[in-house]
C-alpha cells in the first residue's frame, strides 16, 4: 500500500470534461471525487444519501426549491438526502464531492448528464 498525499490540483489537471466526477480516494464505504462543472446541471435527488460539495475554485450555486446556497472556494455544503437540488456554475468550478460508493451523479433524474463510473485517477 502506497502512502502518498492526494494532490487535488494535479488530479483536476488530468481531465477537462464537465459534470463527470472522478474518484481520487476511498474512505470506508465512501468515495472522494473531484469534478469540474460549468453551466446548469439537472434537478435531482439522492433518496438514500446526503451529498457533500466542497468548492476548490470558482463559485457554485446549489439551487434548492426553498432557496439557493452560494459556495466560494473553501466553502462546503451538504445537501440532505431526499432534497431536490440543481448545481449551477456561471464559469468553470472545481469541486470535491464526498458520497457513498456507487452514487449516480444525476440521482433519480437520469438523462444525458449521467456520468459513467470513473476511478481512473486512483
Amino acid at each position: 500500500m502506497a502512502h502518498e498525499a492526494v494532490d487535488i490540483a494535479d488530479k483536476l489537471s488530468r481531465f477537462s470534461e464537465h459534470w463527470s466526477p472522478k474518484v481520487v480516494a476511498r474512505l470506508n464505504d465512501y468515495e472522494v471525487k473531484v469534478v469540474k462543472v460549468r453551466g446548469e446541471f439537472v434537478w435531482h435527488t439522492h433518496e438514500d444519501t446526503d451529498e457533500l460539495f466542497l468548492v476548490v475554485s470558482g463559485e457554485l450555486t446549489i439551487q434548492l426549491r426553498d432557496g439557493d446556497v452560494l459556495l466560494r472556494p473553501g466553502q462546503l455544503f451538504v445537501v440532505p438526502r431526499g432534497v431536490e437540488h440543481c448545481p449551477v456554475a456561471d464559469g468553470e468550478v472545481h469541486a470535491i464531492l464526498i458520497e457513498p460508493t456507487g452514487v449516480v451523479n444525476t440521482g433519480d433524474a437520469g438523462g444525458t448528464l449521467t456520468a459513467a463510473y470513473d476511478d481512473s485517477l486512483l
